[in-house]
Order: C-alpha cells, then sequence, then structure tokens
C-alpha cells in the first residue's frame, strides 16, 4: 500500500509488466475482455462462496504507480522511458462485472468479467486474483465448517497461524462472510465491525499460583465474559470443580460463565462436563470448544450430540486447512481484431480437456424450480436470455454426451456490472455495511439449495452447463483448431 486509500501497481507479476511494455511498443491496446473463473471445488466439496469483490473493487479503483514505483521499474533495466511515462499515469478504466459477495459459486462459470484494454486488463491480473482467490477459500472453509456445526457458534481464532498480517485480516473478513460470528482479531474487528471475542490462554492458569485463583481473578475482572480453561493440569478431576466453584461466585452476584476445552476427547469431555454443569445446577453454563477442529470433526461431534454451544476454530479456518489455495484463474475469452476493430471471442486449448476455456463474452444465470430452489447454473453468450416457462436444452461444460432440458420457474442473472470506466457504479456503503450484506446474502442463498450439495462428504454434483448457442461457437473452435495450427507452421 501507498498511503491510505492508494494501492501501488507494482502489486503485480513481473511478466505482466515485460508482456505490458511488448503490447505498448506493438501498438497492440485493443479492448479486451477476461474471465476469472475456478476449475474445481476445494475441499472435495459441493460449493464455493464467493468473498473479496469489494475489497478489489476498492484496491483496483486506487491502482496506480507512485514515482518510487517508477524509480524501481527503471532500475530494473527492462523498460524504456517512453513505457515509464506511460505507467505514470496508469489507471484501470475498463468496466468490471461480478457476482455478489457470498453468492455460491461453482466451476467453470465466469464469477469476474473484466472489460478493459489489453494492457490495463494485463497488469491488474495478479490483484484480481488475489483478492478473490484467497478469501473465496476461506469464505468456503468456513460455511462449511457452520454447516457441520448446524449452524452454529464458529469464532474465528486464526490471527497467529494465518500468513503473515494482510492474510490474518483478509481470513477474519473472508471468514465472517462464510458464517463466522465473531474473531479474535482485534484489528479485523475494528476495521469491519466484527464481533471480537476471547477467553483465556493456558499461561493465565499457569501465571497464578491454583487453577481456582486463576479463574477466580479473571471472573473479578470479567464477570459477564467469563470463559474459563479448564484443561491446563486436569480437565474432570480439577479443571471443571473449580470452575463450578469460581462460577458459583459469579450467580451469587446474577452473573453467569462457560467452560472452554482444548484438549482430550472432546466427545467424551463435553458430555461428562455437561453432566457436571448440570448437576451443579448450571444449566446455562456453556461449552466452547477449540483444538484445531475441522468440518469433519465437527460433523461428528454433532452427530454424536456433543453438548457443545460454540466452536473455536483457528489453523483449519484462516489457513484453508487440506487446501493451500483457490483454483480460480483468469483467462482471455475476447480480444479486439487490429484488422477490423470488432470484438471477436477466442478460446485456449490444451492437451487436458477440462482446461480448455469457453470463447466469448458470456453470462451467468441461476434457474430455479417452483419451490424457489436453485436447479442449475447456465453459462450462456452475451446476447442470449433465457426466459422463465420455456424450456431449453443445455450442454455439459466439456461438450460431453451429457445434457438435460429444463423449464426454469425463475431465473436471475448473476453477473452484475459493479465498474464502468474504472468508476463504482452504486455509491459504495461503508465496508462494515457491505460486510453484513454479503454475510446475510451467503445465509441466505444456501437456503436456496438442497442439502444434497451441501454436505461435507460426497456432496451432490451441481449442474453448471453451457447454452445451444455457446456449444456451437466452442465447436467451431474445436473444429478449426487444427487447420489454424498446420497454418502458422
Amino acid at each position: 500500500m501507498e498511503g491510505k486509500n492508494k494501492t501501488s501497481a507494482l502489486f503485480t507479476d513481473f511478466y505482466e509488466l515485460t508482456m505490458a511494455q511488448g503490447y505498448w511498443k506493438k501498438s497492440m491496446n485493443g479492448l479486451v475482455v477476461f474471465d476469472v473463473f475456478f476449475r474445481r471445488q476445494p475441499f472435495n466439496g459441493g460449493f464455493s462462496i464467493f468473498a473479496g469483490i469489494e475489497t478489489l473493487i476498492d484496491a483496483i479503483t486506487s491502482f496506480s504507480f507512485t514515482e518510487d514505483d517508477i524509480s524501481f521499474l527503471r532500475s530494473q533495466g527492462m523498460f524504456e522511458e517512453g513505457f515509464l511515462d506511460y505507467l505514470k499515469d496508469f489507471h484501470f478504466s475498463g468496466d468490471l462485472y461480478a457476482f455478489e459477495e457470498g453468492e455460491l459459486i461453482f466451476p467453470q462459470e465466469p464469477v469476474v468479467r473484466i472489460h478493459a484494454r489489453l494492457i490495463e486488463a494485463q497488469i491488474v491480473e495478479g490483484l484480481v486474483l488475489n483478492h478473490c482467490n484467497f478469501q473465496s477459500l476461506i469464505a468456503t472453509k468456513t460455511a462449511r465448517m457452520w454447516l457441520a456445526s448446524a449452524k452454529g457458534s464458529i469464532l474465528e481464532f486464526g490471527l497467529r497461524r494465518a500468513q503473515g498480517t494482510d492474510g490474518a485480516l483478509s481470513a477474519t473478513r473472508a471468514a465472517y462472510i462464510g458464517g463466522a460470528s465473531a474473531t479474535s482479531n482485534t484489528a479485523g474487528g475494528k476495521k469491519f465491525g466484527i464481533p471480537v471475542t476471547g477467553t483465556m490462554a493456558h499461561s493465565w492458569v499457569l501465571s497464578f499460583p491454583t487453577e481456582l485463583e486463576a479463574f477466580t481473578s479473571y471472573a473479578e475482572l470479567y464477570p459477564d465474559k467469563s470463559i474459563f480453561l479448564i484443561d491446563t493440569y486436569d480437565t474432570l478431576r480439577s479443571g471443571i470443580k473449580n470452575a463450578i466453584k469460581a462460577g458459583a461466585l459469579l450467580y451469587e452476584k446474577g452473573h453467569s460463565f462457560g467452560v472452554r476445552l482444548d484438549s482430550g476427547d472432546i466427545a467424551y469431555l463435553s458430555a461428562e462436563v455437561r453432566k457436571e454443569l448440570d448437576k451443579a445446577g448450571f444449566k446455562d453454563a456453556t461449552i466452547s470448544v477449540s483444538n484445531d477442529l475441522s468440518e469433519e470433526i465437527i460433523s461428528t461431534l454433532v452427530s454424536q450430540k456433543a453438548p457443545i454451544d460454540s466452536w473455536g476454530i483457528g489453523t483449519q479456518l484462516a489457513t484453508g486447512g487440506t487446501e493451500s489455495s483457490f483454483t480460480g484463474v483468469y483467462k482471455m475469452c475476447a480480444r479486439t481484431d487490429n484488422s477490423t476493430g470488432k470484438l471477436l471471442p477466442v478460446m485456449k486449448f490444451s492437451d487436458n480437456p477440462a482446461k480448455n476455456t469457453n470463447p466469448g463474452v458470456k453470462n451467468v444465470f441461476r434457474l430455479y424450480d417452483e419451490e424457489g430452489m436453485a436447479r442449475a447454473d447456465i453459462i450462456a453468450l452475451e446476447d442470449e436470455e433465457i426466459e422463465c416457462g420455456k424450456e431449453y436444452l443445455y450442454h455439459h461444460t466439456m461438450i460431453d454426451y451429457r445434457q438435460f432440458h429444463f423449464t426454469a420457474s425463475s431465473v436471475r442473472p448473476l453477473l452484475k456490472k459493479r465498474l464502468e470506466n474504472g468508476k463504482r457504479l452504486s455509491p459504495p456503503s461503508t465496508e462494515k455495511e457491505r460486510l453484513q450484506e454479503s454475510r446475510k446474502r451467503m445465509m441466505d442463498e444456501m437456503e436456496t439449495f438442497d442439502d444434497s450439495y451441501k454436505r461435507i462428504l460426497n456432496p451432490h454434483i451441481y449442474k453448471v452447463s453451457i447454452t445451444e448457442k455457446l456449444k456451437d461457437l466452442k465447436m467451431e473452435f474445436i473444429k478449426g483448431r487444427q487447420e489454424s495450427v498446420f497454418q502458422s507452421i
């Protein structure tokens, strides 16, 4: 960052700049269109949650080179002065279309679409993917945990395990979109308006002569926020007994309390602790658990009816756990023909057919049945419309034998124009308000998908298909590929 509300355009891969200089020298700076999409669901899941677009819009509208940035590029010995002069006035002046933050998203569909001059579109690639990939990964991970907990209270405790300070803040933001109800990240709480929470560490207990004194001292300080960590010495023979003694003093003054488990057999210990609390008359005392929890562990504990009120999750949530990254990519789908000035579709081919792209400028529509449940997402060319009450034939994105007919009761376009000529279209609400809207959208949209798509293990695959017209265009490219390749040799 270069000061408040300014993003350094050096936040890009170096080859973007070397290509950009090549385009500049060859006067190749016509209008192009790029799609952002991803190829597979993380965590072997059935859905992902889109996040990061709001922070991207803030960043891309302030993306520019400072004099110091230009000096750094000059020192690399790769760039001509004329190109560096061009970069001094660089800013993103294109259009951006995107899904709303918090939407459920699926492989192959464009979730962001960039219309810009070639040099601009190339330089912002890294910025676009950086914001959307990581936050979508963490929002998805959190949503899986939220569902596994039967939509319980998920507390994000990942600051100390996150990838750097920016990673910690981005993870806190994305986790809230994905369903977390609070964070331990104090800076994130201030920046994003997320409730902050925290109990005590084992070091607090070890700092006092006795466990009981540690608990009672904490209760004196925070009578309305006392959650005692009871596994420092022995959960059942010591921790819960001292917690009950300290809790009794709180109850005498009209306060309640809770306990936290951070080790051991959580299912067994939570059940035994609940028995002890109930026997002592503290039926409203809460039990919070932590200890490297994953959605699979949470799901198992819920299925065993473990009496847990909240889930403190750090490493697995803030880092993505078993997935190191989201598979979002940025691919050109249309460019200006230098001879005619017209925008022409383009298609990338690969020896791996799954990496072939869908050509042309495209929209995405979500189709709903008569009960308001989402049944399929359809990728269509820009000039296509899908009418309610009309039957259409749709094809698999890889153009194999799979196809289906469907008549939608309602249709919702998913790509919305967010930037025009580099300017935000809608008045910017506050960052905190936008985050609340994104979180609510995730929860509301989740209700429109059948539970089979949301299973933690072996989910049903949601349909993402292409229209007949897009299929035909793709087939034209495939059939013409061999001839065009050999003509160029």
